[in-house]
């Protein structure tokens, strides 16, 4: 949960962020997933031997702040273009992950102007089926037992040894689960407004999905993809819903491919 980069504060429409960067070479704003898992992950080092990798903190992450009037993906969406602003970032390449990638998508439905490509990793946000139809597993109310079988082949990966967590680390988990909650109750995990906004996003995208997720299935990630004009789609063997930890050569040999 830490991060190892170089970590400071930037004012971003008003509202300060927290961001982290590693490494030097052309931008890659990495928009981590609600358990930001992936601030401590190896793959993430391994791309900043050839990127600037820059990690946001969403609001309401991290020591991010959170405003009252902030109240989902698509407000977040704009604090990040901001952001990119503020930053003076040029050609960026988009990886977005889970809860991330919804925001990612967000993003590049309003302006692609500073976006060079898209990668969204087994992202929420839009709503597939009809009224009655489950797109999404319950996450939120479904046993913790159910939920780790869905968003892992190997739910012992998803274990985290909270025992071990200091003070502040656990304060971070409870603020990431409150704001999670917060942004994607109701209606839940999906913006009912961006699917219709997606046909905007004019840049190459691709949408990598773990093959065995279930908390987004792949026929969810599919349509995802027809909704956004070219998007190409790509599924990861032998992983759930975070393919870049579970099966993280494959994932990146995937990603490699599309952003070199």
């Amino acid at each position: 949960m830490s991060g190892s980069g170089n970590i400071t504060t930037v004012k971003a429409g008003g509202i300060a962020i927290e961001v982290e960067r590693r490494g030097a070479g052309r931008p890659l704003l990495l928009l981590t997933s609600e358990e930001q898992l992936e601030l401590d992950a190896p793959f993430v080092n391994t791309l900043a031997e050839k990127f600037e990798v820059i990690i946001p903190r969403a609001p309401g992450f991290g020591l991010s702040d959170r405003p009252e009037w902030m109240t989902g993906p698509d407000d977040i969406s704009y604090v990040m273009l901001d952001l990119i602003d503020t930053l003076g970032l040029k050609d960026v390449t988009i990886v977005g992950f889970s809860f991330g990638g919804w925001i990612g998508a967000e993003m590049a439905s309003k302006n692609t102007s500073a976006i060079a490509r898209l990668v969204l990793v087994d992202a929420y946000g839009v709503k597939i089926g009809g009224p009655f139809d489950r797109d999404i597993f319950d996450i939120w109310t479904s046993h913790p037992t159910k939920v780790a079988a869905a968003k892992w082949v190997d739910p012992e990966k998803g274990k985290r040894d909270f025992s071990q967590m200091s003070d502040a680390q656990l304060t971070a988990v409870a603020r990431a689960n409150e704001s999670f909650a917060r942004f994607c109750w109701d209606p839940y995990m999906h913006n009912p407004k961006l699917r219709h906004r997606l046909h905007r996003v004019n840049v190459p995208t691709l949408l990598i999905w773990g093959e065995k997720d279930g908390v987004v299935s792949t026929a969810y990630g599919a349509a995802y993809a027809k909704l956004i004009p070219g998007a190409k789609f790509a599924t990861v063997p032998g992983a759930g819903h975070f393919p870049h930890l579970e099966a993280p050569d494959a994932f990146m040999s995937t990603l490699n491919s599309f952003i070199q």
